[in-house]
């Protein structure tokens, strides 16, 4: 009964016999595209690994037109996003030269960050242009070009093994094709096990964030000069069982707060919240990042501090081995002087 679920939800958006058989025959193109050590497919199995992806999009495409007609269709920025994206993460694992990798991957990010903005979600794009670009490669790059000679066009043969050729290849394109599989099989299908937390509007945070609304209402009251509240007032405060304060007056039903005015012995009046204030998409993540996920937070800082100490350590290391076999080498040249002047 499941399986016959999930055929029909994978069906809904695409067919699973094209799926799947694109996704083999990308697995077949990059194969043959990964480096290898007398024989180079590269071409080929760039070929067959655009068709594979040409033949997906198309697809997809055709059935979204059939469902909604032209409306359907994807922007047209998805496809070129998309085709760069994939372009650009192909040589990421097949280009041999790391410094190039690196490089490729960068555009993969940035396309990436493409695809998100069309989805509306300018946080996460940010976030993967100042976490990956920004920091990881970066701190990446730096590594390559200290711990590694870049080897001349006629030398490339000196490059080191695991540059020129892939290590087990078969086996890491058939894990990450099967995992692509299986992940693309769970988009379609859903995870009903998953426990779905309750939706909160953003005028619901807005009221967790009193601050906001109350700058929002100086600005109001500058800008316009009407509306809004004066310097000389304040969001006003419940009163605690203990004599403490409590929550801040605002009512997010109604768009309306509570305000103190402080020149007026304590007296308080209602105002309305500005019709522009809306809870942004950044604020949004950065709200449920620190209420719901600190820890995370907390591991990723600590993962990010450890690359940029592992990245100094493997830089100084090679620094320190170069120096040495210049000064063996130093000593030899000067070996050879003496003996052939006496």
């Amino acid at each position: 009964m499941s399986a016959s679920r999930g055929a029909a939800s994978v069906e809904a958006v695409i067919s699973p016999i094209v799926l799947y058989s694109m996704i083999a025959l990308g697995a077949v193109g990059v194969l043959l595209a990964l480096p290898r050590a007398k024989a180079n497919f590269a071409l080929p199995g760039f070929l067959i690994g655009a068709v594979a992806g040409g033949v997906v999009l198309l697809v997809l495409g055709a059935k979204a037109v059939d469902m909604d007609g032209a409306r359907g269709l994807p922007n047209l920025y998805f496809y070129v996003f998309g085709f760069v994206a994939l372009a650009a993460s192909l040589r990421v694992i097949t280009h041999p030269k790391p410094v190039y990798s690196a490089l490729y991957f960068i555009l993969t990010i940035l396309a990436t960050c493409g695809l998100f903005l069309i989805l509306s979600a300018e946080f996460m794009a940010f976030a993967l242009v100042i976490i990956y670009a920004g920091a990881i490669l970066i701190t990446y790059l730096f590594v390559i070009m200290l711990a590694t000679q870049a080897p001349t066009e006629e030398l490339s043969e000196n490059q080191a093994p695991f540059d020129r050729v892939a290590r087990e290849p078969v086996m890491a394109t058939v894990a990450g094709f099967l995992l692509l599989a299986v992940l693309s099989t769970l988009m379609a299908r859903g995870v009903p096990t998953l426990t779905v937390r309750p939706v909160v509007k953003g005028d619901q945070i807005l009221t967790e964030l009193p601050l906001r609304i109350e700058r929002a209402l100086r600005e109001q009251h500058m800008l316009t000069g009407e509306g809004g509240i004066l310097p000389t007032e304040t969001l006003a405060r419940g009163v605690n069982d203990d004599g403490s304060p409590g929550a801040y007056l605002v009512d997010p039903i109604d768009r309306t707060a509570v305000v103190r005015v402080d020149a007026d012995g304590g007296a308080t009046r209602v105002v309305a919240w500005p019709e522009d204030l809306t809870l942004g998409n950044v604020e949004g993540v950065g709200y449920e990042l620190i209420k719901a996920q600190p820890g995370a937070i907390e591991i990723a800082g600590v993962i990010l501090l450890m690359a940029m100490l592992g990245a100094v350590v493997l830089a100084r290391k090679q620094m320190q081995i170069d120096e040495d076999a210049k000064r063996v080498q130093a000593e030899g040249l000067a070996a050879g002087g003496e003996g052939a002047s006496s």
